[in-house]
């Protein structure tokens, strides 16, 4: 058992990425209880999607260079969520349809940019590979988490305010837009930051599942930002140990440990959960 649990961490490789894998589960998880919060948690998953085209254009000029693929990366997040905005408030239609649209673009545009150089590989940029997890990925998962968690600190009771009451918020020149923004911002970050170990279809697997199981252990929003992290990190070093035992890729096992905890916590979580409504009295 201790051969099982503690040999793939005597490996350089699976060493580097856990460390990026925690790094990302301390800043990413905080996001995703705020996206659960805003109802806004398949935004997450049209961001990861999102991200993919500007991936693959940094790929095709500069490689398998983690930062020019990052920085291809944020952009195309960013763009895709400010014009899907920006249609939506000149058409008057609803930001759900435009997001969806903008996605399935993004996702078709970026797998046919991937498929045309036989130089990359698909199945690494969409479902991650442990073993790219190099100085300069850790580096950047890191830098990342440094980011994200002082300027949400910073933003902490603007975005709370903006989140509950975005009217009141409005009423009171609160800028909501702005916290609004710099909140997708860090959300972009971190699902670009994730892709290298996790790929760009599963690095949002680490921010959502956590969040969502995290609302059966704590009715505080402080409390579920704790457990959310909890759970993140017990998912990355479970997924790690599965992943290089059971010689599957590191992001599908990481996001399957995830949401066996989350299977749990919706099954015998002390609230809300499935044991709860059938015992009220426990």
């Amino acid at each position: 058992m201790l051969n099982f649990l503690l040999e793939p961490f005597t490996l350089g490789f699976m060493r580097r990425a856990l460390a990026g894998c925690l790094a990302l589960s301390i800043a990413a998880p905080p996001l995703g209880v705020f996206l659960v919060l805003r109802r806004m948690s398949l935004m997450s998953d049209v961001l990861q999607h999102g991200v993919l085209p500007g991936i693959a254009i940094g790929a095709i000029f500069a490689g398998l260079s983690v930062w020019a693929m990052g920085i291809g990366g944020v952009v195309a997040g960013l763009a895709v969520a400010v014009v899907a905005g920006w249609l939506a408030r000149r058409t008057g239609g609803r930001e759900d349809s435009q997001l969806a649209g903008m996605y399935l673009l993004a996702l078709a545009a970026g797998v046919a940019l991937i498929s045309s150089q036989h130089s990359l590989d698909l199945t690494h940029l969409l479902f991650g590979n442990v073993l790219a997890v190099d100085d300069t990925a850790l580096f950047g998962m890191a830098g990342v988490a440094t980011i994200t968690l002082p300027v949400l600190a910073l933003i902490w009771r603007p975005l709370v305010l903006e989140s509950l009451d975005p009217g009141f918020m409005a009423a009171t020149s609160g800028k909501g837009g702005l916290w609004h923004l710099i909140f997708l911002v860090l959300v972009v970050l971190c699902v670009v930051s994730g892709f290298v170990a996790l790929g760009t279809l599963m690095s949002v697997g680490l921010m959502m599942l956590p969040a969502i199981a995290a609302r059966h252990w704590s009715d505080s929003l402080a409390g579920q930002v704790r457990v959310s992290v909890l759970l993140a990190c017990l998912s990355s070093v479970g997924g790690l140990i599965l992943s290089y035992n059971v010689d599957i890729p590191a992001g599908p096992a990481i996001v399957l440990t995830a949401g066996g905890l989350w299977l749990l916590s919706l099954v015998a979580g002390p609230r809300a959960s499935l044991w709860r409504q059938a015992m009220p009295h426990a």
